[in-house]
């Protein structure tokens, strides 16, 4: 398979998934070897929805309204979990099955992590009330052995633009743009949609740049640890926009869905999170642009540098729904001014039935960034350093016990007590 200028395009599938064997042609990280967690209710694996004051959440939105274009595997509408939370999407692999034949299980994760109910005791998603459009492209062994279309990315954005989806999420990548692809990206942002894609788990070996995530448009999304920790694996640069939740995340073991396993998600899981919290600002907030979504999640992240900079490691910071839906923060700002790339967009705003209203948000600054593009040059200032604290504006650090491990609620309404980036040097 060829792309674009006639190099090799190595098709990556991004997430750490415990017990499957790994399709990617550049090395991901493993946590640990998955265990079966079939006998135990996964929704306590979940240590996220806690720390991120989902109940809470839940009262104010779920998501209703809004629909997520999930570019992967394929996704199983048949789990418990996703039982009526899947739509009719596209199939572009050029293989035989449809956009319901999920060949690894990821997609299907991916989904049940943005829109799960949570039904028969499987996964519950952080944006329940929000709906999934399944788009199936290719993994490298996927496309070898049924001689895949080499254009399926860029079929399935395209089509998502095209879509009823507000909202793209893709926990793919590859070590190559193409001019096809970032054609579709940028169509996609003509649209009005916000697309979220994974950065990628190879910090240690190469940390090269993935795409789509590396596209100005697209958000790049970083994976974090129950400390708030950025993982070792977790690529960074310029590529990082965002960091969510991404490790000791419970996943399917595998295609044939019978149980659940103990695993790492990584930088595809973070993405889904990441896909849902801006699902569940968006459903509470109808008549916001996805200019104004995106602009709130970045001013409401956790950090201790200053708004418009970005860390090399955690982009704006550690995405926080509930400080827009619990306590009303977040500047929306221009509705047409991309917080991405700083340039006029013409997108028309979205108009999804909200689920709940949401606190009216107080006028507080815009964040600023420099001129240019993700990965340019004139790039905004890019924080560094070892260790950060998250800003404490909003009271006191508050301590959970999280998994049995003693953690800080980073990813909920209250200040983060510690943010320490790392990576490979």
């Amino acid at each position: 398979m060829t792309a674009g200028v006639g190099r090799p395009r190595q098709r990556v599938r991004l997430p750490v998934l415990g017990a499957l064997a790994v399709v990617a042609s550049w090395s991901v990280v493993f946590a640990a070897a998955a265990q079966p967690a079939a006998a135990v209710d996964v929704q306590s694996k979940q240590w996220y929805l806690s720390a991120m004051q989902a109940e809470e959440m839940w009262k104010v939105s779920t998501g209703e309204g809004i629909k997520v274009a999930v570019i992967d595997t394929g996704v199983n509408p048949n789990t418990p979990s996703l039982k009526g939370q899947v739509l009719k999407g596209l199939d572009a692999t050029g293989a035989p099955g449809d956009e319901n034949d999920d060949y690894t299980s990821h997609g299907t994760n991916m989904a049940e992590l943005i829109a799960g109910t949570g039904a028969g005791g499987g996964i519950k998603g952080l944006a329940p009330g929000a709906k999934v459009i399944p788009l199936r492209v290719n993994t490298a062994d996927f496309q070898k052995k049924h001689s895949g279309s080499a254009r399926d990315t860029e079929d399935a954005i395209k089509y998502a633009a095209d879509s009823e989806a507000q909202i793209i999420s893709m926990s793919f990548g590859s070590l190559y743009s193409t001019p096809g692809e970032r054609e579709a990206v940028e169509y996609a942002q003509k649209r009005g949609k916000i697309f979220f894609a994974a950065v990628g788990n190879n910090a240690k070996e190469s940390n090269g740049e993935s795409y789509p995530a590396a596209y100005p448009d697209v958000v790049g999304v970083a994976s974090a640890d129950k400390k708030g920790q950025v993982a070792e694996y977790s690529q960074n640069g310029n590529v990082v926009d965002i960091a969510a939740p991404g490790q000791e995340i419970p996943l399917w073991c595998d295609k044939s869905f019978r149980s659940y396993c103990n695993g790492d998600g990584g930088t595809s899981s973070a993405t889904a999170i990441a896909s849902a919290s801006a699902a569940l600002v968006w459903s509470a907030n109808p008549d916001w642009t996805a200019n104004q979504v995106l602009n709130v999640l970045f001013d409401t992240a956790a950090r201790d540098w200053k708004k418009g900079d970005r860390s090399a490691f955690l982009g704006h910071g550690l995405i926080r729904p509930a400080m827009n839906l619990l306590k009303g923060k977040g500047d929306p700002g221009d509705p047409d001014i991309s917080p991405l790339t700083k340039k006029r967009t013409s997108a028309a705003p979205a108009s999804p039935e909200p689920s709940a209203p949401a606190p009216s948000a107080p006028a507080s600054p815009q964040p600023a960034r420099n001129e240019g593009q993700k990965g340019g040059e004139g790039d905004e200032a890019v924080a560094s350093g070892e260790t950060t604290k998250a800003s404490g504006d909003d009271g006191p650090p508050v301590g959970l016990i999280l998994g049995g491990i003693a953690g800080v609620a980073v990813l909920g309404g209250v200040a983060f007590a510690v943010v320490r980036r790392r990576g490979a040097a």
